[in-house]
């Protein structure tokens, strides 16, 4: 190959794009926290994608609220420690489908980012389908689970 021919080559734009089928097309992205729940949805669904709520049965209530006045129907949280359980009940008894994700499969990108960087980064994960939602039983066996195995009384 002529210098003038490698030079051309070397210079060409190289498309580096992925090509990725949207599969959740209303999906949104919660980074789950000890002190407050950071949550992304597209640009294109509010002016404000990106908020923060408290972790406060009320405030997580007012999150569902601002998901469903978007069009979400699917969201994508970090399955760490036990702060995502009430975010998870929550946002089920509102008819949003929660996809419950290992935090180990969304963690490999190198650096560090912050917490608004983190809901984005799930929300981007989810929209392509690039999660797998991890198992979670029926509401029965979690009751049976938190109880011991004795019925709760009525």
């Amino acid at each position: 190959m002529n210098r003038k021919r490698r030079k051309k080559v070397g210079s060409e734009q190289q498309d580096w794009s992925l090509n990725l089928e949207v599969v959740h097309p209303n999906a949104a992205g919660i980074d789950i926290g000890n002190e407050t729940h950071y949550v992304a949805v597209g640009p294109d669904r509010d002016l404000q994608p990106v908020r923060r709520f408290a972790c406060f049965a009320q405030d997580l209530h007012r999150l569902a609220e601002w998901q469903k006045s978007r069009g979400i129907d699917t969201i994508a949280i970090h399955s760490t420690g036990l702060y995502w359980f009430p975010v998870y009940e929550i946002l089920t008894e509102h008819g949003l489908e929660v996809f419950l994700v290992n935090a180990r499969h969304t963690k490999n990108p190198p650096g560090r980012k912050t917490d608004v960087q983190e809901c984005q980064w799930l929300l981007q994960l989810h929209t392509f389908g690039l999660l797998n939602n991890s198992f979670r039983p029926p509401e029965e066996i979690c009751v049976l689970r938190a109880t011991g195995g004795n019925e709760p009384s009525m």
